[in-house]
């Protein structure tokens, strides 16, 4: 049997904690390591206890949730993935979750079986833009005007074809359907996908597709 996803849940609700400690301790796969009240709690056990998954609350008291991300995804050689969990359905969220590091954003309305589907998401390395993400990601940075961190000059370590493959994947498109729509072997896609994360020094495609945005490489409609 292959070793459970060890997951981290930090917000400052016991009754979020424990609930959604039940909920994933339920799935075969997955298994909770710890919990942490607030973001300060969340980075110091994150380092102690090296979840695979942080499950990690927006608003908390003192440091919260968007810090705290920046701060364990930018641990030198951490393999920590933080999936955001808020109530807020809000684009400034949407986006400042993803530009600190998350690889995933899920409201906490979403089933168990969505929770436990995105936490094996993002442990994979996987992590997707949902459409509807997506969506508001382009609104927020329509609002924004021009990209916040200008690094056009970075896309061209790229060959075309990666460069063709980063703006497929920013606009939400999985591997299958990167790979029909290039008509490409799937495997060659994920070669893709690879070298371009690491050229880019990226973690994951999540990461890839906000990199997209803000060198304006894609544009959104009307912009």
């Amino acid at each position: 049997m292959s070793t459970p996803i060890k997951v981290m849940i930090a917000d400052d609700q016991m009754m979020v904690r424990q609930g959604f400690t039940v909920l994933l301790n339920a799935q075969p796969d997955i298994e909770v390591v710890g919990q942490a009240v607030d973001g300060a709690d969340a980075v110091a056990k994150a380092s102690e206890l090296a979840p695979d998954v942080v499950l990690m609350d927006i608003r908390m008291p003192g440091m919260g949730g968007i810090e705290a991300t920046s701060v364990i995804t930018r641990v030198p050689d951490a393999a920590v993935k933080v999936l955001v969990l808020t109530t807020f359905d809000l684009d400034e969220y949407v986006y400042e979750a993803l530009r600190a590091g998350a690889s995933g954003f899920l409201l906490k309305d979403a089933s168990a079986d969505q929770l436990a589907e995105a936490v094996r998401v993002v442990a994979a390395g996987e992590a997707l833009l949902s459409p509807n993400i997506t969506k508001r990601l382009i609104t927020e940075f329509s609002r924004l005007g021009a990209p916040r961190a200008p690094s056009r000059a970075r896309i061209d370590v790229l060959t075309e074809r990666e460069t063709e493959v980063l703006s497929l994947i920013a606009q939400g498109l999985s591997n299958a359907e990167i790979s029909a729509h290039l008509v490409l072997a799937e495997q060659t896609v994920k070669t893709h996908v690879s070298r371009i994360l690491v050229k880019l020094g990226l973690r994951d495609r999540t990461q890839a597709a906000v990199f997209a945005y803000e060198s304006g490489l894609i544009r959104p409609a009307g912009y």
